[in-house]
C-alpha cells in the first residue's frame, strides 16, 4: 500500500538568520522574567511550560520548530524525510545523524548513546515521566555508530517528528544521568537542576522557585553565539508585575506570558520601553474535571486516583450543565480582548485539525439547571445550593495564582452558583501549580481538587503526541511519582485505540478527522475538557533587546542563541 507523506514533505532543516554580533559574550548580561518561577531544570519531571521552557535555553534535542512549525534541525545535521532517506518509504523508522564534533557543556562528546539512553530514562517502568507521550508507538532505538540514531516504530508513523524534537523532548547526558533512572529520577537533585547541556547558555546557579543564573557555553557549536555573556532568569510575582518591568520600568529585556486584561496592556505601551509580542498556536484555556475523588477523607495515595471515581462529576450531565453555564466571550472580554478567542476546542489549530465543534459558545443557564434536574440534583431544603442523597453540590474549584485567572474564578463562580453550585474558590502559588513536586499536594498533575482551570498547547503542528496524553497509561499517580499529563484521569479504551489508529494513519485528511474526532471524544461527547478560550501567546520584549522572534510551537526562547543588544 503507498502511503501518502503529505505531513512528511512539510519539513525543512532551515538557518536563522546571523544575529548582529560578532563576538560571543560581548553583549553583557540579559535579563527575563518568567514569573511563574522555575522549580526543575529537567523537562521529563514537570509538566510545566515555564520549566520546560527555561530548560530549553540548556537541553536541546535532534530537531525543533520554527515560528512557523517547520521541524527544524537542531542537534541533528539536517531533518531527515522519505525525499533525503532519512525516513523509510514504509514509515516505520527514521534515522537521524548527528552533527560531527558536538560536545555537551563539559567538554565531552555528544554521542548517540545519548539519544538511546534519554528513551531509556523516560520509558523506565518504575520512573514517571511527564513527557511519556513523545516516545509513544516506538518498539527501539538504534546506535549503529556513534552519530547515527535510528528509532524504529511498532509500525508505520506518519508523524515520526515526536521523539527528540521540540523543547519537551530534549537529550539528556547519559554520563550524569546515569544513576537517575527510574525511581531515582526524582532523588537527582543536582542533575536535574545543573543539567549538563548543548544549548546556547549553562546553569550557574540555581535556587528553586526564584532564580536561575546562565552563562554562554564555552563548547556552544556555533562560536559567535550567544551574544549575551550572562542570562538571569527571575521568578516570582505576577503578570501584570512582569509586564510593567519591560514595558514601564525597563528592569527586564523580556517578560514571558503577560496575562493581563486588554486596558492594562493599552496603559503600558505607553511608558515606551518596549513592546507586547503575540501570536495564537494551540494555548488554550480549559477547566480539566477531575473524574475521581479528590476527598481529603482518603487515604493519601488513594485521593485523586482511579480507585475512587468522583462522586458527581463521574455523571457526564453534571459535565455538561457547568459548561452549558459559562459565557466564554465574556471571558475573553474580560482577559484577554483581541489576543483571545473563544472556543470549545482543545485543539484549535492548525485549521486542518480544529474541529467544527461550536456547541458551547452560547451560554445556557435554562439548559444547565434542566440537566441538573435530569441528574437528581435539586435544591430540597431552599437554601440555593442543589443536594442528592443528602450531600450538597459542592464543588471546589482550584486553579494558579494570576490576575486573569483570578477574575475568571470570580465570574465562573457567580455562573455555576446561579444554577444552584456552591463553589469554593482554591489559588496556588503558579511555581508550586506547575511545579512538578511529588510531594507537593498542590500540583495541577495531583489535582487534589473537583475542578482545576489552566493552559498548556503542544510542540510543532501535529496534535498526535498532544492527544496521546489522554491515554489510559498516561495517568499521574503515586506508581509514577505522579507524572503524567492525564490529570483528569480520564480513560477509554475506545479513545486509546482511535489514538493508535492515529499513529498509523498517513492520509492528511484521514488524520485531520480522526483528531477531531478525538478532540470531540473528550470535549463535545464527555465534557471531561472544558475549554474555555484560545489563548494567543502574551510576552513583552525590551526595545533593546534584538533577534527576539515569537514562536507559538516550540519554546518562547527557541532562538535566543540569536539575541542580541542593539545599540
Amino acid at each position: 500500500m503507498k502511503l501518502k507523506t503529505a505531513l512528511l514533505g512539510a519539513v525543512a532543516a532551515i538557518g536563522i538568520a546571523p544575529a548582529a554580533f560578532a563576538e560571543r559574550g560581548s553583549d553583557g548580561e540579559a535579563k527575563i522574567l518568567y514569573w511563574q518561577a522555575v522549580s526543575i531544570m529537567n523537562p521529563y519531571l514537570s509538566s510545566g511550560t515555564k520549566d520546560v521552557e527555561v530548560s530549553s535555553l540548556v537541553l536541546e534535542g535532534l530537531g525543533g520548530f520554527d515560528e512557523k512549525g517547520v521541524v527544524i534541525a537542531r542537534l541533528a545535521e539536517s531533518v531527515p524525510t522519505v525525499e533525503n532517506g532519512g525516513v523509510a518509504a514504509d514509515l516505520t523508522s527514521i534515522t537521524w545523524k548527528l552533527k560531527p564534533g558536538l560536545l555537551w557543556s563539559d567538554g565531552t562528546a555528544v554521542t548517540s548513546a545519548d539519544a538511546k539512553f534519554t528513551f531509556d530514562y523516560c520509558t523506565h517502568p518504575e520512573g514517571g515521566c511527564a513527557q511519556a507521550a513523545r516516545y509513544e508507538g516506538i518498539k527501539s532505538i538504534d546506535t549503529p555508530d556513534d552519530l547515527t540514531v535510528v528509532i524504529t516504530f511498532n509500525g508505520p508513523k506518519p508523524n515520526p517528528y515526536t521523539a527528540f524534537v521540540g523543547s519537551t523532548s530534549p537529550i539528556l547526558q547519559k554520563a550524569q544521568f546515569e544513576k537517575c533512572l527510574g525511581a531515582a529520577a526524582s532523588t537527582c537533585t543536582q542533575e536535574n537542576t545543573f543539567p549538563v547541556g548543548t544549548g546556547p547558555f549553562r546553569v550557574t546557579d540555581f535556587k528553586v522557585n526564584d532564580v536561575v543564573s546562565l552563562e554562554a557555553n564555552a563548547n556552544y557549536r556555533d562560536p559567535a553565539k550567544p551574544a549575551f555573556a550572562t542570562l538571569t532568569v527571575k521568578g516570582g510575582g505576577d503578570a501584570q508585575a512582569a509586564a510593567r518591568a519591560v514595558m514601564e520600568t525597563g528592569e527586564f529585556d523580556y517578560a514571558w506570558n503577560t496575562q493581563i486584561n486588554p486596558e492594562l496592556q493599552e496603559q503600558m505601551k505607553a511608558g515606551g520601553k518596549g513592546v507586547f509580542v503575540n501570536g495564537f498556536g494551540t494555548l488554550v484555556e480549559r477547566i480539566e474535571m477531575n473524574m475521581t475523588d479528590p476527598s481529603p477523607d482518603l487515604a493519601e495515595g488513594e485521593r485523586s486516583t482511579t480507585k475512587h471515581p468522583h462522586p458527581f462529576l463521574s455523571d457526564v450531565r453534571v459535565r455538561q450543565a457547568l459548561s452549558m453555564a459559562i459565557d466564554r466571550q465574556a471571558l475573553v472580554d474580560i482577559g484577554y480582548g483581541d489576543s483571545g478567542r473563544p472556543t470549545c476546542n482543545l485543539v484549535p489549530a492548525p485549521e486542518m485539525f480544529a474541529s467544527d465543534n461550536t456547541g458551547c459558545l452560547t451560554q445556557d443557564l435554562e439548559g444547565a439547571k434542566a440537566l441538573l434536574d435530569e441528574a437528581g440534583w435539586s435544591d430540597t431544603d431552599g437554601d440555593g445550593i442543589r443536594d442528592k442523597d443528602g450531600k450538597k453540590l459542592h464543588i471546589l474549584y482550584q486553579t494558579s495564582s494570576n490576575p486573569v485567572r483570578q477574575d475568571f474564578q470570580a465570574v465562573i463562580k457567580s455562573w455555576w452558583e446561579s444554577i444552584g453550585v456552591e463553589v469554593e474558590l482554591k489559588v496556588v502559588d503558579a511555581s508550586v501549580f506547575f511545579g512538578g513536586d511529588a510531594g507537593s499536594p498542590d500540583t495541577f498533575q495531583k489535582f487534589y481538587a473537583d475542578v482545576e482551570m489552566y493552559a498548556n498547547n503542544f510542540d510543532g503542528t501535529d496534535p498526535e503526541p498532544y492527544l496521546a496524553q489522554y491515554l489510559c497509561d498516561k495517568i499521574p499517580g503515586p506508581e509514577n511519582q505522579w507524572q503524567g499529563e492525564n490529570v483528569n484521569r480520564f480513560c477509554d479504551p475506545a479513545y486509546d485505540a482511535l489514538v493508535e489508529e492515529l499513529s498509523k494513519t498517513a492520509e492528511m485528511s484521514k488524520r485531520a478527522e480522526i483528531a477531531k474526532k478525538l478532540n470531540d471524544m473528550l470535549t463535545k461527547d464527555s465534557f471531561t475538557v472544558v475549554s474555555l478560550v484560545d489563548r494567543g501567546r502574551l510576552s513583552a520584549a525590551s526595545n533593546t533587546l534584538g533577534g527576539v522572534v515569537l514562536n507559538t510551537w516550540d519554546s518562547e526562547l527557541w532562538n535566543a542563541s540569536d539575541w542580541y543588544r542593539m545599540k
